[in-house]
């Protein structure tokens, strides 16, 4: 089964419901719709739920839409939102690099 990590200040967010996009670069995963997936802590790699990906769409950074920030964690600015990513990715980039967007439902638990 694919994984997904993502930082444990997210978790509560994505649990409630309230966050059920991320956004993702260099996709070496080859995520796509109808997807099962572990969402793990990035910070111990513990599962803390199992999901479905059910929207997969593509944009560049610098053009993201107001509907892909929709249900994703909000940046204070565009700047914030290139630090943020080059934080995660490196230098490598830039407002022409490929975004994965990518929704997802949560899953009941399974043992």
């Amino acid at each position: 089964m694919k994984t997904i990590k993502f930082r444990s200040c997210l978790v509560k967010e994505i649990l409630a419901g309230k966050k059920t996009v991320t956004w993702r670069l260099f996709d070496d995963k080859d995520l796509k719709v109808g997807d099962k997936i572990k969402l793990l802590y990035w910070e111990t790699k513990e599962k803390f739920a199992d999901a479905e990906i059910i929207i997969v769409r593509e944009n560049k950074l610098g053009e993201i839409r107001k509907n892909d920030i929709e249900r994703h964690e909000k940046f204070k600015s565009e700047d914030e939102m290139l630090r943020t990513f080059r934080k995660y990715y490196g230098d490598k980039v830039d407002w022409s690099t490929n975004v994965k967007i990518i929704e997802f439902k949560i899953l009941p638990m399974q043992e």
